[in-house]
């Protein structure tokens, strides 16, 4: 790439320490304008401030824009909706957010001419192939500069110290130099004594939305939860948007120790690395869906989706929201939802969550059927002959092996 023809930049600002350093060394190797774009997906006290830094540290401007109501009603819920899970435990929180606040820097840096746009993802890991796949979907042609891949800094702790030659103002130190990812949804932490996995988490020292679960308290906490077309609309009988709703949840499940995931999960790049997430209401809701579904939808249709939500997660994780593949399945999941509508009823205590009852008026639960009184709906002979046709490959099979031991 020619330096000298960049003459503006948009910069995904988030005002950590990446795209702290960023900033100045954009100038300094570019001569370039910087503008910094930040998402507010609902990282609360993170965004204070941050005007202020930018500009200090030189950008000619900073945009902050509120996604929080696109990021719940047109990522979040579609996910939640499909059940992808990456790998079983993670809950796509870092995932689903990087294709929205991508999108919308892509609007900003079109709208003000940049001639590139720049990130501060490593070049180990995911965010660069989400923010840059979101980039070619909606703007083929503009530069991507990705300065972790061609920089002279080659840790964190460099960083710190450009920082601190440049005065770039940082809210962490050597020691407490977690690299973390906050949003509505979840809390991040990576690094320091978490790259090695044989280190037990120091929950006291790392948490931020909630409590270890030994710590929480001693009584239950009773919740319900109201879902419309598979869309949460309801805490425990009061109507709330999707935003107010999960920090209800977050509030409710952190102090519950609800949501701790440990993982050691395969990175699209190649490599294994080790996280700990927080996910309080994320958790709630998503085993409030499960649960529901199991009510209202029939079997074939009920295991078909669970293979459908592992290749959902896939493509969120792997940065392909913008896909024409996520989107069909997105007709296939939506079509599922229709009948996933009533209420359930869950206890948490201490990191648990236990179902306490569900209901819906689309249940294809009949009482009659399966008790195990007397009745008259089902005739227990007909399974005989059922049984017989389902095991007829297996008798034949046996019947051959017999004659060829003859």
């Amino acid at each position: 790439m020619n330096k000298n023809s960049v003459k503006k930049v948009v910069l995904a600002y988030s005002g950590g320490l990446d795209t702290s350093v960023i900033i100045p060394w954009l100038k300094e190797n570019y001569g370039c304008e910087v503008i910094a774009v930040s998402a507010d997906v609902g990282q609360g006290a993170e965004l204070d401030g941050l005007e202020e830094k930018a500009l200090r540290t030189g950008a000619s401007k900073l945009y902050i824009e509120d996604l929080k109501k696109e990021f719940v009603e047109e990522y979040i819920f579609p996910t939640l909706r499909a059940g992808a899970v990456y790998e079983n435990k993670y809950l796509l929180g870092t995932s689903f957010a990087r294709p929205l606040i991508a999108k919308r820097i892509v609007e900003i840096a079109l709208a003000e001419g940049a001639d590139a746009i720049a990130h501060g993802c490593t070049g180990k890991g995911n965010d660069q192939v989400r923010f840059e796949l979101t980039i070619k979907a909606f703007a083929p042609n503009i530069r991507i500069i990705a300065p972790w891949r061609t920089w002279e800094l080659k840790s964190r702790e460099d960083e710190i110290a450009y920082a601190e030659a440049h005065d770039i103002p940082l809210k962490i130190s050597r020691e407490t130099n977690y690299s973390k990812d906050k949003n509505l949804w979840h809390l991040s932490h990576e690094g320091l004594d978490l790259e090695n996995p044989a280190n037990e988490p120091n929950y006291a020292k790392i948490l931020e939305m909630g409590v270890r679960p030994e710590a929480a308290p001693d009584a239950p906490v009773y919740i319900t939860l109201d879902f419309e077309k598979g869309v949460p609309v309801a805490l425990s009988g009061e109507k709330a948007d999707g935003a107010a709703l999960i920090e209800k949840l977050n509030e409710l499940g952190g102090a519950n120790g609800i949501g701790l995931a440990d993982i050691v999960e395969n990175r699209l790049v190649g490599m294994k690395s080790r996280g700990v997430y927080e996910t309080p209401g994320g958790t709630i809701l998503y085993h409030a869906h499960e649960v529901l579904e199991t009510l209202c939808l029939d079997r074939e249709t009920l295991h078909f989706k669970q293979h459908v939500a592992l290749k959902y997660a896939d493509l969120v994780y792997n940065g392909q929201w913008f896909t024409p593949l996520r989107k069909a399945l997105d007709a296939f999941v939506n079509s599922t939802q229709e009948t996933v509508t009533g209420s359930v009823k869950l206890k948490l205590y201490k990191g648990n969550i236990i179902n306490a009852g569900v209901e819906s008026p689309f249940s294809l639960y009949s009482e009659d059927i399966a008790t195990f009184g007397e009745d008259e709906s089902y005739n227990q002979n007909d399974s005989a002959g059922f049984i017989n046709l389902y095991g007829l490959p297996l008798k034949v099979k046996a019947l051959m092996e017999q004659k060829k031991l003859v």
